[in-house]
């Protein structure tokens, strides 16, 4: 059997296994998608518990749009000719929600804002987590977190926001609160806040319980100006499956119902190798890309092996994780490490570390072998060999799962 796989922006690998052996697909699951431009505009029009957009619009002074970086998936182009015109008639800047993430290229400008990028270039703000004269304080979170985001977020009288939903591995859901915090708070904020991420309750499809969500929901609150809210929920294809507008709050939980449809994937049982591919863009780097390696956790047997495949055309990405785990022998030593203080990306670190005591993580990236490798992965330079040599280590009798799109799917065993 012959499996082609993608990797990176166009490109694609294949490998081929024998017949006897047990291979099994899991993918995002199937819908059906409608008229997407009538989806969007009726979504617009008849938001959840909200004015229309044009009604809000309609004694705006100032207005702030809040947009996703280019690590993820979310049609901001196609958003935009639903209200740019009527955006367009009042004071409107964007801000580019990085978090802590780097500012985009111009090649990913064009990614986030299309045909659209010529007329809007000068009113874009690039949010930098760590240029502390940009951040005002709003206030505390009832776990401590000082919510500082950057002053054009309070210099306008009304937000929008437009986001993607779709499972996170411990936000429980990306969307709705993520275009605050991370999006556009400040660097001290954000480390406050994804410290949480380290409690077992935050996890994939986790809301209730799950500490990490909670505080960016009561971090929010100090938030005062009126909110747009418009999410997406994309399929496998990332065509626009659902649009839910409206109240932050209320916009966000239709979409993580509808979200579960697409990426919530039921699976009979675990396997003992799980192929792991993160498609562009969440494979912009292995800080993005380890999303891909949490996700099969879920479908990998104890001591299985878990293959990522993911171009990381940028690299390892986040410098803290990586030198955490570069600097420890092995993946219990990182644990303790973290237990000693807390940096941000160190959640990263822990994830990783903490499937790192129980099974193998193989890697087939473009990252440089003797740096990859320095992280408790075993690096590859292409799917064939990877397959083989896992299949020779766990036996012919081994069952081999390919989980299609590792960065979005959440697998569920019956």
């Amino acid at each position: 059997m012959k499996i082609d796989v993608p990797y990176g922006k166009d490109g694609s690998m294949s490998a081929t296994i024998s017949d006897d052996i047990k291979v099994d697909f899991l993918e995002a699951n199937d819908v059906t998608i409608g008229d997407e431009d009538k989806n969007i505009k009726d979504s617009i029009n008849n938001p959840i518990n909200s004015k229309s957009f044009k009604d809000f619009l309609s004694n705006a002074k100032k207005v702030l749009v809040i947009v996703n970086d280019a690590t993820r998936p979310t049609p901001t182009t196609k958003i935009l000719e639903f209200i740019f015109d009527d955006l367009k008639r009042i004071d409107y800047n964007f801000i580019i929600a990085t978090g802590a993430h780097r500012g985009p290229s111009r090649e990913e400008y064009l990614q986030i804002f299309g045909s659209f990028y010529e007329e809007i270039k000068d009113r874009i703000i690039v949010h930098d987590a760590r240029v502390e004269e940009d951040m005002v304080f709003l206030g505390k979170s009832t776990n401590g977190t000082s919510m500082y985001v950057n002053k054009a977020g309070v210099e306008a009288d009304k937000i929008v926001i437009i986001s993607s939903v779709e499972p996170h591995y411990f936000a429980g859901y990306t969307g709705g609160r993520k275009s605050f915090l991370p999006g556009i708070a400040g660097y001290k904020t954000i480390e406050q806040n994804h410290k949480l991420a380290l409690a077992p309750e935050a996890k994939a499809l986790a809301l209730e319980g799950n500490p990490f969500h909670e505080d960016m929901i009561d971090a929010i609150k100090t938030v005062k100006q009126e909110i747009f809210s418009i999410m997406t929920v994309l399929d496998k294809n990332h065509k626009v499956y659902a649009t839910c507008c409206g109240h932050i709050n209320d916009s966000f939980h239709a979409a993580i119902e509808i979200a579960n449809e697409v990426f919530a994937a039921p699976l009979e049982e675990k396997a003992d190798i799980v192929v792991s591919i993160v498609k562009f863009p969440q494979d912009i780097d292995l800080y993005q890309a380890q999303k891909g390696i949490d996700n099969a956790k879920l479908a990998l047997k104890k001591d299985g092996i878990m293959i990522l495949v993911a171009k990381c055309r940028c690299g390892i990405g986040g410098k803290a994780f990586a030198d955490l785990l570069g600097s420890s022998d092995t993946p219990r030593a990182a644990l303790e490490t973290i237990e000693k203080g807390y940096v941000l990306g160190y959640h990263k670190a822990a994830k990783m570390a903490e499937i790192g005591l129980w099974a193998q993580m193989w890697g087939v990236t473009d990252v440089e072998p003797q740096i990859i490798s320095k992280l408790f992965i075993k690096p590859f330079d292409d799917l064939q060999t990877a397959i083989d040599m896992a299949l020779e280590e766990k036996g012919k009798d081994s069952s081999v799962l390919f989980l299609m799109d590792g960065g979005l799917i959440v697998p569920l065993v019956k």
